[in-house]
């Protein structure tokens, strides 16, 4: 074969990628069977619409809330609250995360009411957000970074608190400094935890982010979803559900591929992707 001729799969290389990764099968199979079982459940037994609606007719508001734009409008607007929120979360976390894990005042400190500040319901505290700032997007940013502050703080101070004591004690030996040991020895070694701390909070940023719409809100998906619920249209809340679903789901495998190519010493067992 000369060497610019183009190279021919082998046989049953195709066969071999299914065996390796069944999911790429079970997951529509699975999603195919659902859907179907489903609308024949709705169809045979005559169940109302306003009970719950057929998955075809969810489809169908799904493409006739996109064609008119009301929910493209919605996504954008719930999506930069997300977004501003879980990077407002985010760095606050990674902040006072370093801080306690460094100095023993501060965790003693502060620790206790940030504990004390989690326990709250967000639910309860929404409401005293929006009289605060306002009904504008700012509210429920506030409420986003709230909800997805806590597990990415508790990761980012265990991971570095987990830094090893073999490579804590060769970095004094070589009087390193404290920025230095940070830098080269404990985070490297607590990104696996960040990152599991980050995946967490992405999809509870998009919970806290619906939560201050229900509260109140002028636009977005939430708030879709109460004047759907005003107007009993059932298919149509569904419909904002799968795009919140999407959203998550989408959002979660952006940190993930983040977190590939940041940890890239880790095998993608470990990585902790979806």
């Amino acid at each position: 074969m000369s060497a610019g001729a183009p190279r021919v799969p082998a046989r049953g290389g195709r066969r071999r990628g299914l065996r390796e990764r069944p999911e790429w099968v079970c997951v529509p199979l699975t999603l195919v069977l659902i859907f179907g079982g489903w609308e024949w459940y709705v169809v045979a037994r005559e169940v109302s619409p306003l009970i719950l609606p057929a998955p075809s007719k969810i489809v169908a508001a799904l493409y006739q809330g996109i064609r008119s734009g009301v929910l493209i409008d919605g996504s954008l607007v719930t999506l930069w609250e997300i977004v501003l929120g879980y990077l407002l979360s985010a760095a606050c976390a990674f902040v006072l995360g370093t801080l306690v894990s460094q100095f023993r005042l501060i965790e003693a400190t502060v620790y206790p009411y940030v504990v004390a500040l989690q326990t709250l319901p967000k639910i309860a505290i929404a409401p005293l957000i929006l009289v605060w700032v306002g009904l504008g997007i700012e509210s429920k940013v506030i409420v986003a970074a709230l909800v997805s502050f806590f597990p990415m703080l508790v990761n980012t101070i265990v991971g570095l608190k987990s830094a090893s004591a073999d490579k804590l004690e060769l970095m004094h030996a070589l009087s390193a400094s404290r920025a230095k040991t940070f830098f080269l020895v404990k985070l490297p070694e607590a990104l696996p935890y960040m990152f599991a701390g980050l995946q967490i909070g992405i999809v509870l940023a998009v919970l806290g982010a619906i939560v201050g719409e229900f509260v109140g809100a002028k636009a977005g998906l939430g708030y879709l979803i109460m004047q759907m619920n005003y107007n009993l249209d059932v298919a149509g809340m569904f419909a904002v559900l799968v795009i919140l679903g999407v959203m998550g789901i989408v959002l979660n495998l952006l940190i993930s591929y983040v977190r590939r190519r940041v940890i890239f010493w880790q095998g993608a067992d470990e990585s902790g992707t979806i």
